[in-house]
């Protein structure tokens, strides 16, 4: 990785320090926070349920294999354009490279909302779990936002220091949770389920039934945060490298264990009893599956590891957040001071001290007005981040095709145009099934699905008039 070198004044004071990243990251530590991101637990303990109820039954976990040929469509031509790319940010490098600074820096101001808002939202899950914990090993009853704080605190600490630590804390918390769920699986298929195994996987006629389009629109959300493999560019060895891997082996490890796990809990009650349980009980279906199958203390460990997914997510998303601020600073979009990475943990820790102090208005915002932390505080802002990241990917694929419009760079049609094509098509479509559902998602109030759209709409507006009058220095920081 190169290093920019600072220039000195007379008594050799930096003049202008060093505005990159440092560190030394390989496939699995990406692997590792991008999957954490993903949240697999909470995924299967909240989305799967939803899926089930309200998508299309027992042919839910097909949408996930659906959702995965989409996105991996997607990261194709994603992946192609890395080696063009030579500088960190994510989606917002890869459309300002193709499309301009002022819409590169329209889309980076839509993705900081959009991470933000999930990991402010998430904390009112992680809350209510943590809440649950402490009840499980004997405590009292505490108020969700007490946990909220204490995790909040932890999660500025990790942010501040180097990304290593959060790597290792995460491939902790991750390894944990996926050897949990994957010893649930085996016993559940081993016993062959309730009454037989599944066939709605594979089963057409289960597939096409109910609601496809909102299967499809909650497998979708479980993937957020898989693109955010080229983010942390500067930390990693052999980026042209290690970027592709890390992100066609996060889209295949998500993929597979949502779908696996899906069709397992379905097996594990029989058809009819897993839709009437993910209707009547959701919340519970995770535990219950777990006590069914694991005892009680397979439940309980299955509690817990909830709790830790929920903070590996919110963690993950910090890191994402943080390079964003860091990488605009850096073109001096944002005050330059928050490009300044620590001088021992070469660490975005200004740029993630201020994540955390708009994470922290938006906990105390969700207390102050009393919001449900789960019905509210956490499905408003994750109905934000559900229309962002599509915006910001279906912007990045356009990107992408027309970077490559006129020089294929070596590469075969199929790889530059025809897949990225394809994936474009699967994720306009998505949008449109998101944005036609979204009062559902949000609580049944159109006005409030008006609103996230219009906040979206701000965010780029803003960053594409700031983009436009600041000049492009990618060159200076690249």
């Amino acid at each position: 990785m190169s290093e920019t070198i600072a220039a000195t004044d007379d008594l050799g004071i930096p003049e202008r320090p060093d505005r990159k990243l440092r560190g030394r990251l390989g496939v699995a530590s990406i692997v590792f926070m991008v999957v954490a991101a993903a949240a697999p637990l909470g995924v299967i303990g909240g989305v799967v349920p939803l899926g089930i109820a309200s998508g299309n039954g027992t042919g839910f976990p097909a949408t996930f294999i659906v959702a995965t040929a989409v996105f991996l469509l997607f990261a194709v031509g994603f992946t192609a354009m890395t080696p063009f790319v030579e500088e960190a940010g994510a989606f917002f490098s890869y459309v300002r490279t193709s499309l301009g600074a002022p819409t590169g820096i329209g889309i980076a101001f839509v993705a900081i909302v959009t991470y933000v808002a999930l990991e402010a939202g998430v904390y009112g899950l992680l809350g209510l779990a943590g809440s649950s914990v402490v009840e499980l090993f004997g405590g009292p009853a505490v108020p969700w936002w007490s946990v909220a704080v204490v995790t909040f605190a932890v999660t500025t600490y990790l942010g501040y220091r180097s990304i290593e630590l959060s790597s290792k804390v995460l491939g902790i918390l991750l390894t944990a949770e996926i050897a949990i769920v994957a010893v649930l699986d085996l016993v559940i298929v081993v016993q062959g389920g309730d009454s037989g195994l599944s066939t709605g996987i594979v089963d057409p006629q289960a597939i096409l039934s109910g609601s496809l389009g909102i299967g499809l629109l909650f497998a979708i959300i479980s993937y957020v945060g898989f693109e955010a493999t080229a983010v942390f560019r500067d930390e990693v060895r052999d980026p042209e490298r290690t970027i592709p891997r890390a992100t066609y082996v996060s889209l295949v490890l998500i993929g597979v264990f949502y779908a696996i796990t899906s069709w397992a809990f379905i097996s594990g009650w029989g058809d009819e009893e897993a839709v009437r349980r993910a209707t009547d009980e959701g919340a519970t279906f995770l535990g219950d599956t777990a006590q069914r199958y694991l005892g009680v203390v397979g439940a309980d460990l299955v509690t817990v590891l909830y709790f830790t997914s929920l903070f590996a997510c919110i963690l993950a998303f910090h890191n994402v957040a943080s390079r964003y601020v860091f990488a605009l600073s850096a073109r001096d979009v944002l005050p330059a001071t928050l490009s300044r990475p620590h001088h021992r943990h070469g660490s975005p820790h200004r740029a993630s001290l201020w994540i955390s102090g708009v994470v922290a208005v938006g906990i105390l915002a969700a207390v102050v007005f009393g919001l449900d932390p789960a019905a509210q505080f956490y499905t408003w802002f994750a109905g934000v981040t559900t229309v962002g990241v599509i915006i910001l990917m279906v912007t990045t694929t356009v990107a992408v095709l027309v970077f490559f419009a006129r020089d294929r760079k070596g590469h075969s049609q199929w790889r530059v145009r025809i897949a990225p094509a394809l994936g474009l098509v699967g994720l306009v479509a998505a949008l449109g099934l998101i944005l036609a559902n979204l009062s559902d998602l949000v609580g049944g109030s159109s006005v409030l699905a008006w609103i996230i759209v219009g906040l979206l709409a701000v965010a780029f507006a803003a960053g594409f008039v700031i983009g436009a009058r600041v000049p492009d220095k990618s060159d200076q920081v690249a």
